[in-house]
C-alpha cells in the first residue's frame, strides 16, 4: 500500500456484493470464504511524500475478515 489511512473513513457505501463482486472467486481461495462486497468510502491520506489528501478509497471486505487490498482511487484535494 502507498499510503495511509488517518482518522475514518466516511461515507461508506456498498458497490457489489455477491455475484456482483467480480474478483469473487480470486478472494475466496486467497482469503477464505464470506460474503464479500466491494465498498468505497472517503478518508484523509498520508501518501508516501508525506502529503495528506482527502481521497475516495476503494476495498474489499467480509463478515469476520475485514477488509482486504485498500486502494486509493481518487485523490481530492491537500488537507492541512
Amino acid at each position: 500500500m502507498d499510503f495511509e489511512i488517518v482518522g475514518e473513513i466516511t461515507s461508506m457505501e456498498t458497490i457489489a456484493s455477491g455475484s456482483g463482486v467480480r474478483e469473487r472467486a480470486r478472494l475466496r481461495r486467497q482469503y477464505g470464504q464470506g460474503r464479500w462486497r466491494k465498498r468505497k468510502g472517503v478518508a484523509r491520506v498520508r501518501l508516501v511524500d508525506g502529503t495528506l489528501r482527502l481521497a475516495e478509497i476503494h476495498w474489499y471486505e467480509a463478515h469476520d475478515i475485514g477488509r482486504r487490498e485498500l486502494k486509493l482511487k481518487l485523490p481530492f484535494l491537500d488537507v492541512h
